[in-house]
């Protein structure tokens, strides 16, 4: 029997929660203690009652740090979390140590084991923990981007879809993968003009596709993206690199060359930022102005629909948690998706990409 912590999220205005009442009724199911840290899931409108019905015990923090062999979050342990964790404890979260030095100085420092659900990979290379957050974020972005075009937001007063005989707004999308679809799907659902860039022909044939073909795609150089970005109302950042630092692909020179008052929504920040000029924000301050343009760089967009992104994260999750809590160190040792998820394992780092962004060795027996 493995017992299983889940507390409250405490970054800021983080409303989803590590399990839904469904998830952790299978995991008592399956013989393990389920620990919920008590108003966990109120933020995503899930009851103590309902997760105490399903058979999990309802405590103080203190408790789930203290009992739980496995911590599972959604994201990255803030200082006062990283200081309640032992070195006997694995933790199972979004992690993104390579946009967070510090964080992942203090967890090696703690001895930790540390499972990144963002470097889950499949044998066909897909991140299947990563992407229902990375669609969500993606189709929000399009309804960010339109409220803060608005004028009382500092926007150019522009509407997404335009009117007749009035143009629509031009959104330039920076990466075709899940994020960058996504973000198209829902800009061209409001009626934008909608650009894609990336340097994967193939990527963007899939684009072109998953929309029907109402986007506009090409592949991604210099000249291409100075002349996107002269014309651009909105600029999405959606290229990232799985468990890496995320490319730095605006310079503030490019940012120059949009009109004053656009918008740069950066999904990739929680990853390090996709331009030199962002920086990390929140949802009490989600936005700034550096040369004119809005910039948007919170980290955890899908915390703005909690229900949604609590059960969809759950729902991809939860096989996994299954497996660690069953078969522990195991499971994390004989290969597989879920050893692909394994950043830090008792003080060491284990995964190459982590360890290259980190610029530390990686243990030699991964």
């Amino acid at each position: 029997m493995t017992t299983i912590g889940v507390p409250r999220e405490v970054k800021n205005r983080e409303s989803r929660v590590g399990l839904t009442p469904d998830a952790v009724g299978i995991l008592v199911a399956d013989g393990h203690r389920v620990l919920v840290e008590r108003g966990a899931g109120i933020g995503s409108d899930f009851a103590d009652t309902e997760y105490a019905s399903m058979g999990a015990e309802i405590v103080d923090v203190d408790s789930v740090f203290d009992g739980a062999d496995l911590v599972v979050k959604v994201k990255e342990p803030q200082p006062a979390e990283v200081a309640r964790l032992k070195p006997s404890q694995m933790i199972f979260t979004f992690l993104h140590l390579a946009g967070e030095p510090d964080l992942a100085a203090a967890l090696l420092q703690r001895g930790v084991t540390a499972i990144a659900y963002e470097t889950v990979t499949t044998p066909d290379g897909r991140l299947p923990l990563l992407a229902p957050m990375s669609a969500i974020a993606g189709r929000l972005a399009a309804q960010i981007a339109a409220h803060l075009m608005e004028s009382p937001s500092g926007g150019r007063g522009k509407l997404m879809g335009g009117i007749p005989g009035v143009e629509r707004t031009s959104v330039t999308i920076i990466g075709a993968g899940v994020v960058g679809t996504n973000a198209a799907y829902a800009a061209v659902g409001l009626g934008a003009d909608v650009t894609v860039l990336d340097i994967q022909p193939a990527a963007l044939e899939r684009i072109e596709a998953a929309t029907g073909g109402r986007v506009r795609t090409l592949v991604s150089g210099p000249r291409v993206l100075d002349r996107c970005l002269s014309t651009a109302d909105v600029v999405v950042g959606a290229a990232s690199i799985p468990g890496a630092r995320a490319p730095v692909i605006l310079r503030r020179s490019h940012l120059e060359l949009l009109p004053t008052g656009a918008i740069f929504v950066d999904l990739a920040i929680d990853q390090g930022g996709s331009a030199e000029t962002s920086r990390v924000t929140s949802h009490d301050a989600p936005t700034y102005v550096d040369g004119g343009t809005v910039h948007y760089c919170v980290p955890n967009v899908p915390a703005l629909v909690p229900r949604t992104a609590t059960i969809a994260l759950a729902n991809a999750t939860l096989a996994y948690v299954r497996m660690v809590a069953g078969r522990g160190i195991v499971a994390l040792m004989e290969g597989g998706p879920v050893a692909s998820g394994l950043n830090l394992f008792q003080g060491e780092v284990m995964n190459a990409t982590v360890a290259e962004a980190l610029r530390t060795p990686v243990d030699g027996h991964n």
